[in-house]
């Protein structure tokens, strides 16, 4: 059932981007799944707008693909439809065999705390069941002089470097990683690049949830 009486306290939309051809398709795959879902429960953007804390204006613009945004915001955007952030991507088109291919480029670029101008996350898969089991990312930091947050997640995160070197930690532990290096972890232990001895750096960071999250 929608809640349309409590709503969160309003949000910037700093983390907002107009959306370039790589992941224009994606976007309005998104918008018209939260429109369809909107008009299926008898809301307007007025009232979701409340209820998830952005402008009118934004979520028109999501609604319409003008925009790219975070997975915070597609998650409390879910929710004030009261439905999973996965159902958002159940019905992502994907080739025979029920593989999903997502081709040189084209995955969802997303914005996670401390991105920046210089470091993309790009979602490479999108969760099409009832579950959240799993989310790969490519990660490219190009800023050495940057100070990095640190991430915590339920979870284990496994990371596999492609280009450049950085130091990593996990915890009070920290690791030298350079290309073909793989490194496993805890999710919820705060973790995060420390330091970029050798840019640009590219790695693969693959977080699995296991049965029973959303």
């Amino acid at each position: 059932m929608v809640n349309r009486r409590s709503a969160p306290p309003a949000l910037p939309a700093a983390n907002e981007e107009a959306v370039g051809g790589e992941g224009l398709a994606v976007a309005r795959y998104l918008g018209a799944a939260l429109r369809e879902k909107r008009l299926a429960h008898g809301l307007t953007i007025a009232e979701v707008s409340t209820l998830a804390g952005i402008s009118r204006g934004m979520l028109s613009k999501i609604e319409n693909g003008q925009c790219a945004t975070s997975l915070d915001t597609l998650h409390r955007l879910a929710r004030s439809l009261g439905i999973s952030l996965s159902a958002l991507f159940r019905d992502v088109d994907v080739i025979e065999g029920n593989a999903q291919l997502v081709r040189a480029g084209e995955g969802m670029e997303v914005v996670r705390r401390g991105t920046r101008s210089g470091h993309t996350y790009r979602l490479l898969a999108y969760d099409q069941g009832p579950e959240k089991l799993f989310e790969p990312f490519l990660i490219s930091l190009d800023d050495a002089s940057e100070v990095f947050p640190t991430f915590q997640h339920p979870g284990t995160e496994l990371i596999y470097m492609l280009q450049g070197r950085m130091t990593y930690r996990h915890g009070n532990e920290t690791y030298e990683m350079g290309p073909g290096d793989t490194l496993t972890f805890r999710g919820d232990v705060p973790h995060g690049p420390e330091v970029l001895s050798e840019t640009p750096t590219l790695f693969l960071a693959i977080i699995i949830y296991g049965r029973g999250r959303e």
